[in-house]
Formats: C-alpha cells, structure tokens, sequence
C-alpha cells in the first residue's frame, strides 16, 4: 500500500522534497540534499528518514551530500501489508539498489536500530563504494545476542499488536518529550493498522537462534567487519533503555573500535534528544580527513 501524500502535509524540519526510486515493484522514497561526498543515513525501528531532520543540515552546510532513504515499510515507500515480505535480505538490497542506482562513490553510512544491519550489511556487500562508517545505538543480530526480558515482551506485544502505536514507542525512547508535532510526523506515514506491516515485522524477523533467518548473514557481516580497516566513528547515548551504553561499548570493541563520543542527555532516539550536537561531531569527523 502506499500511504496517501497528503498525510505529510506538515512536518517540524524537514521540507526537503523525497526523491522516488523503484525496487521490486515498490516505489521507495528517499531525501537527497546537498553537494559533495555521499553521507547515507539509515534509520530503523519504528521510524523514517524524518529522525535525520536536525542532523542532516549540519552535515550538508559543511559540505557534504546527505542522503536519507526510508526504508520498505516506512515513510514514504510503499508499505507490503504481508508481514513474510519483510527480511533482512530484503531490507538490505534495497539499500545496496540505491548505493548502485545513484552510483555513490566514497560514502560514509552512518547507521541506528535496525538500520545498523542494515548499513553495516550495505557497507560489507559495497566495499567499493563505502570508505567510512558511523555507528549509533545499534547492533548485529547473529542469534548468539542475550536478549532482554523487556525486549522479549516487547516482541511479544508487537505479535499480538496490529495497530502498533508508533508515535508512542518513539516518544517512550526519548529522554525529552519531542512533544506533539513531532510525534505526529512519526505516526503520519501510518494512517491504519494494514501500513504498519513493516513496524511490526522488525522485531519479528530478529534472529534468536543461531539457525534463524538471517542469523549466518548477521555472522558474515559481524567477521568482515572485525578485521575491517575503514575508520569508524562510534556515538552512543548515555541513556538508551534498548540497548545501553555498555552495550555499545562491547558492540565497539567488536568492531575494533570504541566508543567516541557518549551523547550525554540522550536516550535511544538520541537524533530527537541531540541532533545538532551529532550532526556537528560527524560533520567534524568528515572533515578532519579521517
């Protein structure tokens, strides 16, 4: 289904006109904004390229070319209602079509949620087209990751939830209110329960075992990255309840890196908490020539 244009009327921050491209018979949108060296922005769970809105103009005045898909599912892409359509492999070779169809040349990914299997994915796959990466509150699934109590009744109530509320599981992962406006453009591409297919099938195609759909492929992309010379930069929020800063740290040492910078004040959706200040160090990052 596609979610009718006239639901984003408004949106606080983010009047960039989305850019259209199809893949698989859909029709996925993305933002595309600014001159210079590709920076690629991949968002997750439950989410779209609208989290961006106060990260990406720090990074595009200081020269670089941002762009922002929304994911199959979310935003502005066409939205299968069959919960089977959605899979890591999926999600993932859209991504890897647009890197191909723009023809994107020494990008930086900077990846969250479930957009860091995501891009991290799209970077192993496109070694030729990716020289740097940045990492936010994110993590691969390889079937071997403990999981919560608390997340696994969070999976258990998007099972028996159709009309999953959005705005609401957005608003309960920020440490400060972004209050009603914003939490409207967050549940605006999802007019009823049949559009929230692609929310709900996120954590429902998170591996749990090490023979799941999509765990071998989380493996593959955790072993290429550990020996993976590319510079990373690593932000992580001080306050994330979903995955915590000491998770991150462990995720970093993985990856043969730590942590960076802690946003301090932030919580999951550290982009609504801080995105100015993220916008700025990643801006940094890029300039300094790492």
């Amino acid at each position: 289904m596609r979610t009718p244009e006239e639901v984003f009327g408004y949106l606080p921050d983010f009047g960039y006109e989305p850019s259209y491209r199809d893949f698989d018979g859909l029709r996925l949108a993305h933002v595309d904004v600014g001159d210079g060296p590709p920076v690629v922005f991949v968002h997750g769970e439950p989410t779209w390229s609208f989290l961006w809105r106060r990260v990406i103009p720090v990074v595009r005045d200081a020269g670089y070319r941002c762009i922002a898909p929304d994911l199959a599912g979310f935003g502005r892409s066409d939205k299968p209602v069959d919960l089977d359509w959605y899979s890591y492999d999926t999600h993932t070779a859209s991504v890897v079509a647009m890197m191909d169809e723009l023809d994107l040349r020494d990008a930086t990914v900077v990846v969250h949620d479930w957009g860091g299997p995501i891009g991290l994915r799209a970077a192993v796959e496109r070694l030729d087209r990716v020289t740097r990466i940045v990492v936010l509150d994110t993590g691969l699934f390889t079937g071997r990751q403990p999981m919560t109590e608390a997340w696994m009744r969070f999976r258990a109530f998007v099972e028996r939830t159709e009309d999953l509320p959005v705005g609401l599981l957005v608003r309960r992962a920020c440490l400060n209110d972004p209050g009603d406006e914003v939490i409207a453009a967050y549940d605006a591409p999802f007019p009823n329960a049949s559009s929230k297919a692609g929310a709900r099938a996120f954590p429902l195609i998170l591996p749990l075992s090490p023979d799941a759909p999509g765990a071998e492929a989380g493996q593959r992309v955790l072993d290429a990255l550990r020996s993976d010379t590319r510079p990373k930069l690593f932000l992580w929020a001080d306050s994330d309840p979903v995955l915590p800063l000491e998770t991150g740290r462990r995720f970093a040492t993985a990856l043969g890196g730590s942590i960076d910078h802690v946003i301090a004040g932030a919580s999951h959706f550290l982009q609504e908490d801080a995105g100015p200040e993220i916008g700025r160090l990643i801006a940094s990052w890029l300039t300094s020539g790492t």
